[in-house]
């Protein structure tokens, strides 16, 4: 949305008109050699099949230093999936709070909104992608992308979310963007409680991790985008498709956006708007 040689506008102003801090502009994630980059996208193709692969695997899978497959699987966000610390960067000084979802059934739409984030490969690097969704009809409510682990796509993709609606329960993992203050307050606000993974346990949130294999095999893997810019069109397009058009065979081949829309054609907003919530 940047345009730095524009005629008329600063990039200072154009970033004060979006919102956007300047150094997040400017920002640039270190840099991989082009043999990093493609051994980075060979690893995160093998953790969506065998995600219980820790470095060691890894090391032995792609024959390198266990070092070195610890660092790449750090800087993508990877960790293998059973009962131990998990590599999420955390922030010690904020809440924990409890899983909520043990045990529950989940009925309706709105009942449990869950994000994460993944990593996404391009050509030259890598971005983030961080999305919002409901767990009755999988829908993606929100997503955005970044160069950076920053938590304020975060938050703008939350706010997003919270714009059309409010669900009871909203849970993430222990991840230093879904802790914070201003994300967990926002919840909070709303009337909404927070819930979070185990430590170790990302099957707590196990439809946003059905979601990145999906996006990945369908989309990402499939267009080998170039640059962020033509990957937020692709995925842009290929969240469209996922919504409306995609059947699914746990909805009974309905679409997420038919499974969403049924309740919420029925229901009043008055509720939410007298909130504030709708519109943060």
């Amino acid at each position: 949305m940047i345009e730095p040689d524009h005629v008329q506008l600063s990039v200072r102003r154009q970033c004060e008109i979006i919102g956007l801090a300047r150094s997040s502009w400017y920002y640039e994630p270190g840099s991989e050699s082009e043999a990093n980059l493609a051994l980075m996208r060979q690893i995160d193709e093998q953790y969506l099949k065998t995600p219980f692969y820790g470095s060691r695997k890894m090391a032995f899978t792609f024959q390198i230093n266990r070092k070195h497959a610890q660092r790449l699987m750090a800087l993508m966000g990877l960790a293998a999936i059973y009962q131990r610390p998990r590599t999420t960067l955390r922030d010690v000084s904020h809440k924990i709070y409890p899983y909520l979802l043990r045990n529950v059934t989940i009925l309706r739409p709105d009942h449990v909104w869950s994000t994460d984030i993944t990593y996404v490969p391009v050509r030259s690097g890598y971005v983030y992608l961080v999305a919002v969704i409901d767990w009755f009809s999988r829908r993606v409510l929100s997503w955005r992308l970044s160069n950076s682990l920053e938590g304020r796509f975060c938050l703008e993709a939350l706010d997003e979310a919270l714009a059309g609606g409010r669900p009871e329960i909203f849970n993430t993992d222990q991840g230093a963007q879904f802790t914070s203050l201003a994300f967990t307050s926002r919840l909070e606000q709303c009337g909404v409680a927070v819930s979070m993974d185990g430590r170790g346990r990302a099957l707590d949130n196990v439809f946003v991790e059905r979601l990145w294999r999906s996006v990945k095999y369908e989309n990402v893997y499939l267009h080998d985008y170039e640059t962020p810019r033509e990957a937020e069109r692709g995925l842009a397009s290929y969240f469209a498709f996922y919504n409306d058009e995609r059947p699914h065979q746990a909805l009974g081949y309905r679409t997420p956006t038919v499974i969403y829309g049924r309740r919420r054609e029925n229901e009043t907003n008055i509720g939410r708007k007298k909130s504030g919530c709708a519109r943060l």
